[in-house]
């Protein structure tokens, strides 16, 4: 509602005028960017996102309505992210919204204006896919990371592992195959004394979700037949006034292939990111971010809060959700501020990686090509961080071989303020396609 300037013919009239100033004063927090240029989003009936449509740019640009790309959104590659720019957000009718991924893989991001509802019997899903026996890497959610492959041949040699920074390693033959990591560890019940727990128990991320990130994948069968189930993905809802969940928001990692047993399971893969910011957060409904299993589960996502005022009813799992409190007129942060810390593989084999990879194995080129070799040197640069802090680099074949993650060397200073280091580490390489990843450990 607007006050607008005119003139008053009444005493009757004044107190309405009045009565809409006081409206507008209401000290609401500040979404940056929430200007409402992609319209409402009103859902009554199952809807698939469609993140592939989103034009590449930058995260604030503003889309005109008479444009066809108005409503599909941002890509903003510079923040890994896919926002839309709402002015208000209804899911009703016991409609169920899901994503079809960017290329990138990117999290959504949801910057509102007003309002944000998803009724009771709704669900605004971000959940991996499962492991499957077609030799197809099982699809995250956006912001997540795929699982294992399926690779053709008998034997534990045959086993590959999932994808991400606690992507599960493939099963050795001495059991089933990792579970990924996320925000806790995963739970491993071994079947009897002959078979071993071989799950991968890393932890990565943090409670803020700056950066926002999802879930890993899984690792395949100890016979390499089954993949595993993809991460969750990971995404952030920030509305400068109500949030009103009374249906149930999840990112819950997918469930690894193949029968329930020692010989056939493949690992599941971790829960994902939900990031909730609002003014006033409400409702009755749920939110989940766990890992995928039949029996025992990988590692848990994370969940964050942040908000003024809560009616206390929403139930989580995990059961212990980061909360934060803000206080009127803030301004929410969505993205690590440039003083963060940051870090990308800069090259690889001594020939250098896009600043927007896809990691696409094969579907659209290799981002780097290598002739065969048996190792490669891996160049990392961090960005504001120390030189005490891990780099650890994970080099994760896309099938026939396990993942091999080593901790990197810092060999040179670039710049003292802004601090930028590069680090240096040795990889071995089997032949064909891999993904490459760095990560920091600050102390």
């Amino acid at each position: 509602m607007k006050a607008h300037r005119h003139i008053l013919p009444h005493t009757l009239a004044a107190l309405a005028a009045l009565a809409a100033l006081a409206l507008d004063a209401r000290a609401d927090i500040i979404v940056p960017g929430a200007n409402g240029s992609d319209g409402v989003l009103n859902i009554t009936e199952n809807t698939v996102i469609d993140l592939s449509l989103a034009p590449t740019g930058v995260w604030n640009t503003n889309t005109a309505a008479s444009s066809p790309n108005f409503g599909r959104g941002t890509y903003d590659p510079a923040k890994w992210a896919v926002v839309f720019k709402y002015s208000s957000v209804s899911i009703r009718s016991n409609a169920t919204v899901t994503f079809k991924n960017h290329p990138s893989r990117a999290p959504v991001v949801w910057l509102v204006s007003g309002n944000v509802v998803i009724d009771a019997g709704c669900v605004l899903s971000l959940d991996g896919q499962s492991g499957n026996s077609l030799q197809l890497l099982a699809e995250p959610g956006p912001g997540g990371f795929r699982g294992s492959g399926s690779p053709l041949g008998p034997g534990p040699v045959t086993s590959a592992s999932g994808f991400g920074p606690g992507g599960g390693p493939g099963s050795r033959g001495d059991g089933e195959s990792g579970f990924a990591g996320h925000g806790g560890t995963s739970d491993y019940w071994p079947w009897d004394g002959r078979h071993a727990p071989y799950a991968y128990n890393g932890i990565y991320g943090n409670p803020s979700l700056l950066p926002l990130i999802g879930g890993s994948g899984g690792g395949s069968n100890r016979h390499g037949n089954q993949g595993g189930g993809a991460g969750g993905g990971a995404i952030l809802i920030a509305a400068q006034r109500t949030l009103n969940v009374s249906g149930v928001v999840q990112a819950n990692g997918g469930i690894g292939g193949g029968p329930w047993d020692s010989n056939h399971m493949s690992g599941g893969g971790s829960g994902g990111g939900v990031r909730l910011i609002a003014n006033d957060i409400v409702g009755g409904g749920r939110i989940v971010a766990v890992g995928g299993a039949y029996w025992y589960t990988p590692g848990p996502g994370r969940i964050r809060l942040e908000r003024v005022s809560t009616d206390g009813g929403l139930v989580f799992l995990p059961a212990s959700p980061s909360v934060v409190p803000l206080q009127s007129g803030d301004t929410a942060m969505l993205w690590v501020p440039d003083s963060g810390p940051s870090v990308r593989v800069i090259s690889i084999g001594g020939k250098s990686t896009p600043t927007d990879p896809r990691a696409a194995f094969g579907a659209t080129g290799a981002d780097v090509s290598l002739a065969q070799t048996t190792s490669v040197k891996v160049i990392v640069e961090t960005t504001n961080v120390e030189n005490s802090a891990t780099v650890r680099v994970r080099m994760t074949p896309r099938a026939q071989g396990h993942l091999i993650e080593r901790e990197a060397t810092a060999s040179e200073i670039l710049n003292e303020s802004p601090k930028v280091i590069r680090w240096t580490v040795d990889m071995p390489v089997n032949g064909g396609y891999a993904a490459i990843q760095a990560r920091v450990i600050r102390p």
